[in-house]
């Protein structure tokens, strides 16, 4: 498959494919990769989690940025360019601990929360996770094929993973 054809989703950003080959996007630290997919329609979309929740006294800046806003707004834009609702699948990958920090400190478990918050995110709007790669601490390249609905996971160092 050409790489050179796929939508390239940046941090705190997403896309939607409908016709081309697929999406992809980089650095996942412990930001997570959200994909979903209609296996009908062939409807692929993708965001870029950085964190679970905006703060309690910031406003959204970016819907894209956060899983309680981002994932929706997703969903939304899939229904919008043909998926249905109902068919939508999800892959994840990403919410590593990348740094290690004292027991203390709640910056470490940024990853984890947001792996937690994007489940019960996909769990709320009733669409099934059927695939994740998170964890553990290196960073990960997610890409979505659209005909085939495959992710793929590069990481450096690792062996290459298909969700």
């Amino acid at each position: 498959m050409n790489d050179d054809l796929l939508l390239k989703v940046g941090i705190a950003d997403m896309k939607v494919a409908k016709r081309e080959q697929g999406i992809v996007t980089f650095a996942l630290g412990s930001c997570i990769g959200v994909c979903l997919y209609d296996p009908v329609t062939k409807v692929a979309g993708m965001v870029h989690i950085m964190l679970a929740e905006p703060g309690r006294s910031s406003g959204v800046d970016n819907v894209a940025k956060y899983a309680t806003t981002g994932v929706p707004e997703l969903i939304n834009q899939m229904v919008r360019a043909g998926a249905s609702k109902s068919r939508l699948v999800a892959k994840i990958a990403g919410g590593a601990k990348m740094f290690n920090m004292s027991a203390n400190s709640s910056i470490g478990d940024i990853g984890r929360r947001n792996t937690e918050t994007v489940k019960r995110v996909l769990n709320e709007q009733g669409i099934r996770l059927i695939a994740s790669d998170c964890g553990l601490d290196y960073a990960r390249t997610l890409t979505l094929y659209r005909e085939s609905g495959e992710a793929r996971v590069r990481s450096y160092a690792h062996p290459e993973k298909t969700l």
